[in-house]
């Protein structure tokens, strides 16, 4: 039976939960799935695919980026799937411009205000600059899927700095936005679709 092994890093404890529910979905499926922080993973060797999350902190968190980089060889020969929680996304064109699967909770991104202009807030958090970065930490890697799940924002459970960014750039706004009924269909699409 195929192994699946769920990697993730977390700022509050949120993107731990998303990657729960993504695991629990896949073993309702029949699939036999661990999960791990970065900082708990071992060797690969057993697992033939690898589901990677991590939240959106000034990009996709430098975690998950490093591991990819680091684990690129070993990577490329397994199946690969990235997930990002996010609490704003900017629809502008540029996800077009890739082959890879994308799945991106309706309720998270949004048209730019000004139609062929977008502002700094805008360019901070499109597809594409979220995107490019992720996908550049291991070129030789192409992810079966990728998925952008709304996130949650508990303002008690950041850094200082963290709460000025999130308030005063992407200008989230407390509470729970993560849509659960998606995030168990990406994990289905990932099982029926992928075969990961």
């Amino acid at each position: 039976m195929p192994r699946i092994l769920i990697l993730y890093s977390t700022n509050a404890g949120s993107t731990g939960e998303v990657a729960d529910a993504i695991a629990a979905e896949l073993r309702q499926g029949g699939r036999q799935v661990d999960i791990r922080k970065f900082s708990e993973v071992g060797a690969l060797d057993n697992y033939d695919s690898v589901i990677i999350g991590a939240p959106m902190i000034f990009g996709w968190h430098a975690a998950a980026r490093r591991y990819i980089r680091r684990n690129r060889k070993l990577l490329a020969g397994k199946h690969v799937a990235y997930f990002a929680c996010a609490l704003r996304l900017t629809r502008d064109g540029e996800e077009t411009t890739t082959d890879i699967p994308l799945f991106i909770d309706p309720a998270l991104v949004s048209q730019p205000q000004k139609s062929g202009s977008l502002n700094f807030k805008e360019r901070f958090t499109t597809i594409g600059h979220y995107l490019t970065p992720i996908l550049r930490s291991a070129p030789d890697i192409k992810p079966v899927s990728m998925a952008f799940f709304n996130g949650k924002l508990d303002l008690r459970r950041l850094k200082w700095w963290q709460v000025l960014f999130v308030l005063g750039v992407v200008q989230g706004k407390p509470g729970d936005y993560r849509d659960w009924d998606f995030i168990r269909q990406w994990s289905q699409q990932l099982y029926s679709s992928v075969q990961v």
